[in-house]
């Protein structure tokens, strides 16, 4: 299997071109950037790499490894010296998995699956720190997520509560006993090459069973490759996600993660990028070229921001009966609708809140910008909610979650976001600059009444996308580059 991951790996590298072979159309709306990265690798230009894997089942969770494969978490990090690159993570640490002790393993942790990732993903941390600032970071992180839920397992709680095994109408996608298996995890480390590029990459599938050597046909698919030219340029990272009809519902991210603390959709420490969590007052900026939308049914994030706060505005603690979940994610793939309409005030969030602070209520036909919302939902443990109101789905997280889906509109404009749909899709590259804290600060969030306002901080920022329950196998591809958080 992993011979014929090669020959993918080096027919996809081709495909895309070398390091440097494309470019990108600047923003149509320059924005100041001036000020100081909340990332540890500013623009991804730092030769010596830090990114790390983590895959999750449908409720951000693991329940069982994948035979062979060990823990979810993985890590390739490095520094150079004298064009030699001194990895930090070994392939046997990457092995590790329930049973095999490292570190700083608890005894609560060795066998149970949940507890043993999250504790590997601090172990790889400890190893990849870059500790030469008052803030130290970890690395980049790639996300897989599998969208596949078995009701009779008994695997996921309910808005945090514990929930048994059931059954519902609702259509979940699951194939029987097993469908919320994790991946195979193929890791090339990080080699330099001759011309100069140091390269290297994760790959897997989701059917264990799989013979790979016949192709691809009827098989999920992912994979990320990263390049970058010593000494010069951003890493670039090299985004492929294949969906089957056993693994319909696959997710892909690249994320940029607290450093410490909950990242986004966590009710656990994590570690990552973000040394500093961005506020109210930032910018995003990145390069991002769309290769394969994944079909109709794909919701690309532009960008997808990740936080945490309770109903009643404090920061979360770890309590997942009382914590949520709240995700600012705008896409852009032009074939995904408006679902908040006049007619469908359900989808929308309660209101709409301009650049100069004038609120709109959705049930203002003549002024509320529908189609810049595809989907608002609320979190399901909310008690004080407008009618009506759609909640959101109570078992994909560990806690209950709120889900704010933008689309492309000319209300987004001031704030540097797409305002037609095409702009940023196949065939239009482009290198954004987001005021994304501006836009942040505006979303509408629930928070119980009478109640302070949450301080927004934003713990995940990522890209990539979600092919949400594909009725065919779908394919996305995708480039990312030059990523960068600014607080101004």
């Amino acid at each position: 299997m992993r011979n014929y991951l090669l020959v993918i790996f080096v027919g996809v590298n081709l495909l895309l071109g070398g390091v440097n072979g494309r470019f990108y159309k600047d923003a149509e709306r320059e924005i100041d950037t001036n000020g100081m990265s909340a990332v540890g690798d500013p623009g991804m230009r730092r030769n010596g790499l830090r990114v790390a894997f983590e895959a999750w089942n449908f409720c951000n969770e693991v329940a069982h490894e994948a035979p062979g494969m060990g823990s979810p978490r993985a890590a390739d990090c490095f520094d150079v010296s004298n064009s030699t690159l001194l990895h930090k993570v070994s392939e046997a640490d990457n092995k590790l998995g329930i049973g095999r002790t490292f570190k700083g393993l608890s005894t609560e942790a060795m066998h149970r699956p949940d507890l043993y990732a999250v504790e590997k993903e601090l172990y790889l941390g400890s190893l990849c720190e870059v500790s030469d600032s008052s803030k130290p970071w970890q690395f980049w992180m790639v996300m897989l997520k599998n969208g596949n839920f078995d009701t009779k397992a008994g695997l996921c709680p309910e808005n945090g509560k514990p929930k048994p095994p059931f059954t519902t109408t609702k259509n979940f996608p699951c194939f029987g006993e097993g469908c919320m298996n994790q991946p195979t995890l193929n890791h090339r480390p990080t080699q330099l090459l001759g011309d100069g590029t140091m390269r290297g990459w994760f790959n897997g599938t989701y059917d264990l069973d799989a013979d790979i050597g016949k192709g691809l046909t009827n098989l999920s698919f992912y994979e990320v490759i990263w390049e970058k030219k010593l000494g010069s340029g951003s890493w670039v990272f090299k985004h492929r996600l294949k969906t089957s009809m056993k693994y319909p519902w696959l997710m892909l991210y690249l994320r940029a993660d607290a450093t410490k603390g909950f990242s986004g959709g966590y009710h656990y420490e994590t570690r990552g990028m973000l040394h500093t969590l961005p506020r109210s007052n930032f910018k995003v900026k990145f390069s991002l070229e769309i290769k394969k939308g994944g079909g109709p049914k794909s919701q690309f994030y532009l960008i997808d921001m990740g936080s945490c706060w309770k109903k009643n505005g404090e920061p979360c603690d770890g309590d997942v009966l009382t914590d949520v979940t709240r995700y600012s994610e705008m896409i852009i793939n032009p074939d995904v609708p408006a679902w908040c309409s006049p007619t469908a005030l359900v989808n929308c969030p309660p209101y709409h809140i301009t650049p100069n602070n004038t609120k709109i209520l959705r049930n203002d036909t003549a002024n509320f910008p529908y189609g810049a919302y595809h989907y608002y939902c609320a979190p399901g443990n909310a008690q004080h909610l407008e009618q009506p109101v759609s909640l959101c789905d109570p078992y994909s997280n560990p806690q209950a979650q709120e889900i704010v889906q933008l689309l492309p509109h000319p209300i987004w404009g001031e704030y540097g976001y797409p305002t037609e749909k095409g702009q940023g899709w196949i065939g239009d590259p482009r290198t954004w600059v987001l005021d994304t804290g501006g836009l942040a600060s505006r979303l509408y969030f629930y928070q119980d009444p009478n109640t302070p306002p949450a301080e927004r901080r934003w713990t995940s920022i990522d890209m990539g996308t979600e092919i949400f329950v594909s009725d065919k196998d779908e394919e996305a591809e995708w480039i990312l580059s030059d990523l960068d958080v600014i607080l101004l």
